[in-house]
């Protein structure tokens, strides 16, 4: 009885997410510098403009339901696309350079919030997804951190900015570096922040420079990269339980290793110890791969839903100054890293 009172509740809003995530996902495809997320979140946004308030109060709970839970499921499939043997075989040369940009790009987060006066966890969200793999990094931290819809979408947005602003200018400027195939492919996956965009990037410098075949370079360096979602959250979620941070001294202020151990990351970490043991066919690992990324374009169009669009513009300049110096930064570390260990 009980299931099917929260079925019952919970279905229009799924659906609803489900409806908007279809078109989001086609658009996504065909616009690859965008992304599916993207749109989603935006049709999320305009919906929530139109809809009568009695209509959208009847979405609520499975709106509610596909931001937060459907999102963790998200990032569990995740997990089944990450062959971590394969992953660390080809992308080990490309470690420094990860270490250092990812380090980078979350020290500047740290620094610029204070100095700029940023919202802590919106902060945190551009800190990660830029230095790590955009949307799904997000994905992966918002619910350690308790983000909420609005904060989600302001990452999101900022994140999107500059996912476009790289796949369309770094090609040209590798180029005009004199950046070598193998040296761009380590440029675009290291500090280019979605692996979308990267794709994007890489494909444009394959086009440019025949034969090249940056493109599986890029995309590799990018999926190491992508690693990093699991000590940096679970690194954030024992933060998240320091009892200096919880004012009052409450029930939550005592470690509980429950907590500061999310479950969906563990789960997202098994699912990768079972794609790598059991070297899982591509043939089992792609679906899944997909319907990840379509669980994340549902959980982006409630979150679209639930966000305001004028308050989220009004409130977005200290957000897109920080992953502005966020993306300098990678892109510069990534660049200097190159020079130094001589491969540019």
């Amino acid at each position: 009885m009980q299931l099917a009172n929260i079925v019952r509740e919970r279905w229009k809003g799924v659906l609803f997410c489900l409806i908007i995530a279809i078109p989001a996902t086609l658009l996504g495809k065909q616009i690859e510098v965008v992304g599916g997320p993207v749109f989603a979140i935006l049709f999320g946004m305009v919906l929530a403009l139109v809809f009568p308030k009695n209509r959208r109060e009847q979405l609520t709970a499975g709106v509610t339901y596909t931001s937060k839970k459907v999102l963790q499921y998200a990032v569990i499939l995740l997990g089944f696309g990450m062959n971590l043997s394969q992953i660390l075989s080809k992308g080990a040369q490309s470690l420094p350079i990860i270490v250092a940009t990812i380090s980078t790009s979350l020290v500047i987060a740290f620094v610029l919030c204070r100095v700029m006066n940023v919202p802590g966890k919106i902060a945190t969200l551009v800190g990660v997804g830029s230095s790590i793999c955009g949307g799904s990094a997000i994905a992966a931290t918002a619910p350690v951190i308790d983000a909420d819809d609005r904060e989600i979408a302001q990452a999101i947005s900022v994140i999107f900015l500059f996912n476009v602003i790289a796949a369309l200018v770094f090609p040209t400027l590798g180029g005009m570096l004199g950046l070598t195939n193998e040296g761009f492919g380590l440029f675009a996956g290291t500090a280019i922040n979605d692996t979308s965009s990267v794709t994007a990037a890489a494909s444009a410098w394959d086009s440019m420079h025949p034969g090249a075949n940056v493109l599986e370079s890029a995309t590799v360096v990018k999926l190491t990269r992508t690693l990093a979602i699991i000590p940096i959250t679970l690194v954030l979620a024992c933060w998240q339980m320091h009892p200096a941070r919880k004012a009052g001294g409450d029930a939550k202020s005592t470690f509980s290793l429950k907590r500061a151990f999310p479950m969906f990351v563990l789960f997202f970490v098994l699912a990768s110890v079972i794609t790598t043991v059991f070297q899982l066919p591509v043939s089992i690992t792609a679906p899944i791969k997909e319907l990840s990324k379509f669980f994340i374009v549902m959980a982006m169009a409630a979150i679209g839903f639930n966000t305001d669009i004028v308050e989220l513009v009004k409130k977005g300049g200290k957000p897109i100054a920080l992953g502005f110096c966020c993306w300098i930064g990678i892109a510069c570390m990534s660049l200097g890293m190159q020079h130094v260990l001589g491969i540019w």
